[in-house]
């Protein structure tokens, strides 16, 4: 079975429930599910039965449901089409990192496979997307990381590795204060003032961010 094959719904579900853990979070439940979709509990148990029947989650009562083999492909389908937009929106139609995430969950609903292999030549074969998150392969293989949170870093060198898609508020934020994916950063100290964080990045830079936006920038050694 394929991504075009099943609903644009159970296209949203499936690529929420593996997007979830991906950066190390919970699995997440009917009440989240229903939370990130706007509906109500009770319409989120129907989508998530018609999904255990054609075998695409694994149901077990009072627990989060569970991606099947044939789920997570077409999990890691969605998840490579939305990346590539994303990327192809920012590179060549000139958007903001800030502007991409609403308009590629749309367009990834739309785009045939064919289309988004042929963006991935046409880009060059990316393999992030412009807010650091792994672009999965043809073949569903995706890099995965153990990063560390800035809200949480120790002092030391780090690569800015990924930046939460979630707000653009925050985006706009970070992209100001020059914390992109890529960028290095030597962490000085991390101390709180009054409700923001002051993140001394080196010897001659220091910017303020609120815990919101330092809990949205992952981490790596370089």
């Amino acid at each position: 079975m394929r991504a075009g094959e099943v609903s644009e719904v159970s296209q949203d579900y499936l690529k929420a429930i593996w997007s979830a853990q991906e950066w190390g979070g919970d699995p997440m439940t009917a009440t989240e599910l229903a939370n990130r979709f706007g509906t109500t509990k009770a319409n989120v148990t129907e989508v998530l039965k018609r999904l255990d029947e054609l075998g695409l989650i694994t149901r077990v009562p009072y627990r989060p449901p569970v991606l099947t083999a044939q789920g997570k492909t077409i999990a890691l389908s969605m998840v490579r089409r939305h990346r590539l937009l994303e990327t192809f929106l920012v590179e060549s139609l000139g958007y903001g990192w800030d502007e991409v995430h609403d308009e590629a969950e749309i367009l990834e609903h739309a785009a045939s496979d064919r289309l988004i292999d042929r963006i991935d030549v046409f880009l060059g074969h990316p393999t992030a997307d412009p807010h650091g998150d792994p672009i999965p392969g043809p073949d569903g293989r995706v890099d995965s990381h153990t990063p560390t949170l800035l809200a949480e870093a120790a002092p030391g060198r780090y690569v800015v590795l990924r930046v939460s898609d979630a707000d653009p508020a925050v985006l706009g934020q970070l992209a100001e204060a020059g914390v992109r994916p890529g960028a290095s950063v030597e962490v000085i100290e991390v101390t709180v003032e009054g409700e923001d964080l002051s993140v001394v990045i080196d010897a001659e830079t220091s910017v303020s961010i609120d815990p919101e936006a330092a809990s949205a920038v992952y981490l790596s050694a370089p």
